[in-house]
């Protein structure tokens, strides 16, 4: 008789771990995208910071990309593809260590949920490579979208405006 309560603790406790609480997070968002490569041709490509938050989903130090800080007038683009995604007139000082944009350019990124720091996120990809950009925020400028793309600089390169 008194196995029967212990049977049924035991279940209980085996039955609360279910595979549908382990999802894990690099497979949520599962999109296709038009440049698919290896691991190894991705490691072969990207430096390694590049390839920690591109291909890892990774963040980088706040502060520590050059990008943060740069007001010239050009384009972003991704570091991985060289997809366009963001334009400096679009770029704003957040004081946060990242850069950021108010708004990206329309249809070259993509957007999924990143549950990995236990509450839900928007989070950024390029829409031609998959890879991670960083996270929309809805505390940026009030006067424009009130968007704050706030992007790994490891995910960008800049490309000056020609004259």
């Amino acid at each position: 008789m008194k196995t029967l309560p212990l049977i049924l603790l035991l279940s209980l406790v085996f039955s609360c771990n279910s595979s549908a609480q382990k999802k894990n997070d690099k497979t949520e968002h599962k999109q296709t995208f038009k440049i698919n490569k290896t691991e190894a041709e991705w490691k072969a490509l990207l430096t390694a910071d590049q390839y920690y938050v591109l291909r890892k989903a990774g963040t980088e130090r706040a502060f520590s990309s050059p990008l943060n800080d740069n007001h010239k007038k050009g384009t972003y683009v991704c570091a991985a593809c060289k997809t366009p995604l963001y334009k400096s007139e679009h770029k704003f000082d957040s004081g946060t260590g990242w850069p950021s944009f108010d708004r990206v350019i329309e249809g070259n990124v993509a957007f999924s949920t990143d549950t990995k720091i236990g509450y839900m996120r928007n989070e950024e990809h390029c829409a031609t490579c998959g890879g991670h950009l960083g996270h929309v925020f809805d505390d940026g400028p009030r006067a424009t979208t009130g968007k704050r793309h706030c992007i790994n600089g490891d995910a960008l390169e800049f490309v000056p405006s020609k004259k």
